[in-house]
């Protein structure tokens, strides 16, 4: 995994924090000579389980290696928008996507799973292009993923399109809010037991 940043929740949670020594994660040079842990095991990841720290880890690997696939690959935001990181369904997709690629090119992995990555991540740049034309994601805007309310539900307000001007403050400020909100899930767990 990526070297990451001491005590990279303490600067995320500061109110003055401005992410500058997160920079490294949208840099896809830094992701392309990035220092993979090999004594972490490899595993799927289940968005909804993360413990607060866990979780400020894997959104900060997610986004270099989203970086360097979109360089990589030649991406266009009709297949990774900006803003992708606030949309469950590209999240999913991006990290299984992550892990896939992970355990293709790991040593000691097969020498056919690089192609096997290759076949699967046509299936998933089609999959990613109707979740991206669905949600109405565009370069320069976004809006949050549409809901369908069904019969007798309350209807789900989504909030309005926003003009994109700075990605990465976007990015950082919301995985500082996905951290806090963990934190304090985490607190009233403790403070129940």
């Amino acid at each position: 995994m990526m070297t990451h940043v001491e005590d990279p929740q303490q600067s995320l949670l500061d109110p003055d924090y401005d992410g500058s020594d997160l920079a490294e994660y949208g840099d896809p040079e830094q992701f392309g000579s990035a220092d993979f842990d090999n004594d972490r095991p490899l595993r799927p990841i289940n968005w909804n389980l993360l413990s607060a720290d866990e979780a400020l880890v894997e959104w900060l690997d997610l986004n270099g290696w989203v970086t360097w696939l979109r360089l990589s690959y030649g991406l266009p935001p009709t297949v990774v928008p900006p803003y992708w990181h606030r949309h469950d369904e590209l999240v999913w997709e991006l990290s299984a996507l992550h892990t896939h690629w992970l355990n293709a090119y790991d040593t000691e992995g097969s020498p056919s799973g690089p192609i096997g990555w290759h076949r699967d991540f046509a299936e998933a740049r089609n999959r990613l292009r109707e979740w991206v034309s669905t949600a109405g994601c565009r370069l320069d805007r976004d809006r949050p993923t549409r809901q369908t309310t069904w019969p007798g539900e309350t209807p789900i307000e989504t909030g309005p399109e926003v003009g994109i001007v700075d990605r990465n403050a976007d990015f950082h400020q919301f995985v500082a809010d996905d951290v806090a909100a963990r934190r304090r899930i985490e607190e009233q767990v403790r403070a129940a037991s």
